[in-house]
């Protein structure tokens, strides 16, 4: 293997982490900035000699512009929920709080304001394929049963399912077609008083069929012996996606670099996902899809999601791991003093594999919470708050595992 400092890998991260999230326009899928950032990932892992391979998907680009909601002329502040459609309608409003209401009310030719206890957290898209609650389909049901004009959610904070957004969108769903809007809670509280008064609400949005796809980089003498290191390339709308996810994507990019003399038995598999963040996970469908009947073959995967922040520690968690494993693992990440096993977490694509029964590590930061509550999804989610030396050290270590797992092999 070719010898590799630190201190360069940390000057490549931060050129790296520069072009995904300054150069480039937002990562959403579907979006130019996001078929640049699968290019640029294919073009940089192919000139470090691994095989490359687009796995192509359909999807949804988004475009939206302003939000214009008025009763008895007073104005009201909204933004357009992700992935809706426009819309352009006047009714009277009727105001919802809970499922039982939802129940009762008769919505036809009105605008809906959602709030209070219907609006805790955000609705799962309706086709979603991994998680979606009873509660959650049978709202979305209701609605559009119901069939109001347009949907007005007003929401606080939820940083488990909406990252650091206030307000965040309850909707987020290229699939449900009722337009709807979002606002804050204290502004849905003062639309409320206008219950039964005619609104009038204008959304400018538009969906847009596009293409977007998954890039998987492959090396090493022996296919049905993977070892699986993979991290989500999209971002959310509207935020430069640095911690979430850029970071991990520049980890496999120096990881490529490392590996650029790699001849091994185990093959290396180098997955840059593309959907983590999108409301139909179409990346993760697909890998799915490709790998049925396969996932056997994988003896470890290892995703990296929101590493790399300037304070506090990596943190590394186990999933099914055989002892053999998991003892190499815990010996090559503790070498260092800013790295720790952290607690178990499932909101990342290392998700998908252990559902498929293959041994998993997950790699974040151990203020994950803090920045899932603060940072995540936000236009805070800056190239300002990483620490590159980090992400030398997270790719080294990879390197170090990798090598120690294919040794295993021989």
């Amino acid at each position: 293997m070719s010898s590799m400092t630190a201190d360069h890998l940390t000057k490549q991260a931060e050129i790296y982490l520069d072009i995904l999230c300054n150069d480039l326009p937002n990562r959403r899928v579907g979006s130019r900035g996001n078929r640049m950032a699968t290019d640029f990932f294919e073009d940089s892992i192919r000139a470090f000699g691994f095989k490359t391979e687009q796995q192509r998907f359909d999807c949804m680009d988004w475009r939206f512009g302003d939000v214009k909601l008025t009763v008895d002329s007073q104005s009201f502040t909204a933004s357009v929920s992700p992935y809706s459609l426009g819309c352009d309608v006047q009714g009277p409003l009727a105001v919802v709080s809970t499922v039982e209401e939802l129940q009762r009310a008769g919505l036809t030719e009105k605008v809906l304001l959602l709030g209070g206890d219907i609006t805790k957290e955000q609705l799962m898209p309706k086709n979603f394929p991994f998680y979606n609650p009873d509660e959650h389909k049978q709202i979305i049901s209701l609605l559009e049963d119901k069939k109001p004009l347009a949907i007005v959610a007003a929401t606080s904070r939820n940083p488990e399912l909406a990252g650091g957004l206030y307000p965040f969108p309850l909707f987020e769903d290229g699939d449900f077609d009722i337009p709807s809007v979002y606002m804050k809670d204290i502004e849905g509280d003062r639309l409320a008083k206008y219950v039964g008064q005619e609104i009038s609400l204008v959304s400018e949005a538009q969906r847009i069929p596009m293409t977007g796809c998954n890039v998987i980089g492959r090396k090493g003498l022996d296919p049905g012996t993977r070892i699986v290191i993979c991290a989500h390339i999209d971002a959310k709308i509207d935020t430069p996606g640095a911690l979430d996810n850029g970071t991990g994507i520049v980890v496999l990019l120096l990881l490529a670099e490392l590996l650029a003399d790699y001849e091994g038995r185990a093959e290396i598999e180098i997955v840059a996902i593309n959907g983590e963040d999108y409301y139909a996970a179409s990346g993760e469908i697909l890998y799915i899809e490709e790998n049925k009947g396969r996932f056997g073959e994988m003896m470890l995967s290892v995703n990296t999601d929101v590493a790399g922040y300037h304070e506090g520690s990596t943190a590394y968690s186990l999933y099914t791991c055989p002892d053999e494993i998991a003892a190499s693992i815990r010996n090559t990440f503790s070498e260092s003093g800013t790295m720790i096993e952290g607690e178990p977490w499932y909101q990342s694509d290392h998700s998908i594999f252990i559902q498929n029964g293959v041994p998993a590590m997950a790699i974040t930061s151990d203020q994950f919470m803090e920045l899932s509550t603060y940072i995540t999804h936000t236009p805070e989610d800056t190239t300002d708050i990483v620490d590159y030396s980090k992400l030398a050290e997270i790719a080294l270590a990879l390197k170090t595992l990798i090598l120690d797992l294919d040794a295993t092999l021989a």
